[in-house]
């Protein structure tokens, strides 16, 4: 059974497509072949991401039209060719595909045959998320510790819920642990106890985020891991039905990366 996942928000710059690839790369490294869907029609980041934004040729729009085959449509990643992106068209509108295209784009993906389809939603909730939603059967949520964040993934929540979309995780991204503990951003568990989905990773805020999408190598790529690195692997085995202990954000800095080291090496 291939899973499909909408990796979604309602509120935008939360780091949704950052999740994306990241998640998407972490499983093909698990030896899983996967799929990523940018659904962001008009907008698309994902391909810089992941540094595939010169080789693409066609789009899912061209495959709608018949104007290419599955396998010219979707790039595989020369690094890890588990991991194939399926790019959205950036000169064409959210309202160019409907939730019954973006369907028949997931079919045929699926009939090509992959374990994961991860599909990256735009930001907000019109039909870029409609879209998105179409043909997921669970949902990752990301926000943000952000009361305006929050309140968005809230709603998002409900109209996937709504939709018929009833497996859904939550990943807290940017957490600052030294602003948490001076009570000047909200914890894990005050976003937990407003959302109250379960939690399936906590991604520290790291400034190697922006050095990563700057070069379009994802930070689980490193040969040394970042602590947001280590997160989005262990996000992975998450997904994989594995039970991975979440990274003691608030530990002193000595204690933490003694902890790493022992992680890494077992």
């Amino acid at each position: 059974m291939t899973r499909i996942i909408v990796v979604t928000s309602g509120k935008g710059g939360v780091g949704k497509t950052t999740c994306s690839a990241n998640l998407g790369m972490a499983l093909a490294q698990r030896d899983r072949r996967v799929v990523v869907v940018d659904a962001d029609f008009g907008l698309r980041n994902l391909d810089l991401l992941l540094g595939l934004e010169n080789r693409i040729v066609y789009t899912a729009l061209d495959l709608l039209a018949g104007d290419c085959r599955i396998e010219q449509a979707l790039v595989k990643d020369k690094r890890q060719p588990n991991l194939s992106l399926l790019a959205a068209a950036q000169n064409r509108s959210k309202e160019s595909i409907t939730p019954e295209q973006t369907a028949d784009l997931v079919s045929q993906i699926v009939a090509y045959g992959c374990d994961y389809i991860l599909i990256d939603s735009p930001a907000g909730i019109e039909m870029g998320f409609k879209n998105a939603i179409a043909a997921a059967n669970e949902a990752i949520v990301v926000t943000t510790p952000e009361i305006s964040a929050v309140r968005d993934a809230d709603r998002v929540i409900g109209l996937l819920e709504a939709n018929g979309v009833k497996q859904m995780r939550l990943i807290v991204n940017r957490l600052k642990p030294a602003m948490v503990q001076e009570d000047l951003m909200m914890s894990v568990q005050d976003v937990q106890d407003i959302l109250a989905i379960p939690l399936l990773g906590v991604v520290p805020d790291d400034e190697r985020v922006i050095i990563s999408t700057n070069r379009g190598e994802p930070l689980v790529l490193e040969k040394s891991l970042s602590l947001a690195g280590i997160a989005f692997a262990n996000v992975a085995r998450r997904l994989e039905g594995e039970t991975v202990p979440f990274l003691d954000l608030f530990a002193s800095h000595d204690d933490l990366f003694a902890r790493l080291r022992r992680f890494l090496r077992g």
